[in-house]
C-alpha cells in the first residue's frame, strides 16, 4: 500500500469519526467552551487525591449516542411526554410486559453496538494509575466494562443482563435475543431513536403480534436486570456503595443531575464524611451546594485534557 493511499484512508477514517461525534453531540446540551482555569481547577483536584471515587451518569453516555432524559432541549423529557416504565406497571400488567419487550427487542442492536467515549477512556486512564478506586454508575449501558474499568458497581443494574421476578435466575440479554429473535422472525423494524435503557418506539401492529418467552427454569415473568422507576436499588448494592465511599479520599461526579436520591444520598455520604466532592455536568445538580469544585462542561472534553503525565 503506497504512502498516498495510506494518507487517503487515514483521512477518511478521521472524517468518520468526527462525523459520528458530530452526530452524538446531538444528545449533548448546549455549553460554554472549556475554561482553561476550570481544566487546571479539575486536575489540582485529581492530582491532590488517590482514592477517588467516580460516580456518573447519563450525561457522559451522551456522546456516545445514548440520550438522557432531563437535558435542556436534548434530552428526551424536553422532546416526549413518554415517561420511563414503572416496576409495578411491568410486574403486574402482561401487555405492558410484551409492550416494553417488543420495543427493546427492536432496540437492542443498536443500544448493545455502542461504544466507549473519551470520558469512558480517560476514567479507565485514571483507574490503571490508581486514580481510582472505584466506579459507581447510574447508567445500565455497559460502557465503564467496555471501556476496560474493572471496578464497577452498576448502582441502577444493566440491560445486559435479564432476570426472572419469581426464581431470580440470571442470563445474558445477548442470549435473549437469540430467543426472541427465534420467536419473532415476522418482526422488522428500524430503530431511530434509542432511550437510556434501549427502549424505542416502534407500531402497535409489531407489538400486539410480539411473543414474550417464560423463564426456561420456573416459568416466571422476565425482565430486564435494572432498577426501574419505583423500584428499589438491593440493599447489598446500596452497602457496597457505602463501603466504598467510606474507602475514598474525594468524590468526582460526572454527567448526572443527581435528581434520583440513589445518586444523591452518596453525596451527602461523602459530605458527611468531609471528603472533598468535584462535578463536573451541564446545568445544575441537586448536589451543586456540596461542591468543593463546579466545572459545567462536556464531560470527554474536560476529562480528556487533566490525566496526569
Amino acid at each position: 500500500m503506497n504512502n498516498i493511499f495510506k494518507t487517503d484512508i487515514l483521512k477518511l477514517n478521521l472524517k468518520c469519526a468526527t462525523q459520528k461525534r458530530i452526530s452524538n453531540l446531538a444528545f449533548v446540551p448546549k455549553c460554554k467552551p472549556i475554561n482553561q482555569e476550570d481544566v487546571l481547577r479539575l486536575k489540582e483536584f485529581v492530582n491532590s487525591n488517590n482514592k477517588m471515587l467516580v460516580l456518573t451518569g447519563a450525561g457522559i453516555s451522551t456522546e456516545s449516542g445514548i440520550p438522557d432524559y432531563r437535558s435542556t432541549g436534548v434530552g428526551l423529557y424536553a422532546k416526549s411526554t413518554r415517561k420511563p416504565i414503572l416496576y409495578q406497571e411491568f410486574c403486574s400488567n402482561e401487555s405492558i410486559r410484551q409492550r416494553y419487550w417488543a420495543r427493546n427487542f427492536i432496540g437492542w442492536q443498536r443500544f448493545s453496538s455502542t461504544l466507549p467515549n473519551n470520558t469512558h477512556k480517560a476514567i479507565k486512564q485514571l483507574e490503571d494509575i490508581g486514580k481510582i478506586n472505584f466506579i459507581v454508575t447510574q447508567n445500565v449501558d455497559n460502557l465503564h466494562s467496555k471501556a476496560g474499568s474493572f471496578n464497577v458497581i452498576e448502582l441502577h443494574g444493566t440491560a445486559f443482563r435479564v432476570l426472572c421476578l419469581t426464581c431470580n435466575n440470571k442470563f445474558s440479554r445477548h442470549d435473549f435475543q437469540t430467543i426472541l429473535d427465534k420467536l419473532n422472525p415476522h418482526i422488522k423494524a428500524d430503530a431511530l431513536m434509542i432511550r437510556p435503557d434501549g427502549d424505542v418506539d416502534i407500531s402497535e401492529e409489531h407489538i400486539k403480534n410480539f411473543q414474550v418467552p417464560p423463564c426456561e427454569n420456573c416459568g416466571g415473568n422476565l425482565k430486564p436486570d435494572i432498577v426501574f422507576f419505583g423500584d428499589n436499588v438491593p440493599r447489598s448494592i446500596v452497602e457496597e456503595v457505602e463501603k466504598n465511599v467510606n474507602d475514598a479520599d474525594a468524590l468526582l461526579i460526572l454527567g448526572t443531575s443527581l435528581t434520583t436520591y440513589s445518586g444523591y444520598r452518596i453525596v451527602l455520604q461523602a459530605s458527611n464524611n468531609k471528603i472533598p466532592i468535584a462535578i463536573v455536568n451541564i446545568g445544575k445538580t441537586r448536589a451543586d451546594k456540596n461542591a468543593n469544585l463546579k466545572v459545567e462542561a462536556i464531560c470527554g472534553d474536560i476529562i480528556s485534557k487533566i490525566i496526569p503525565n
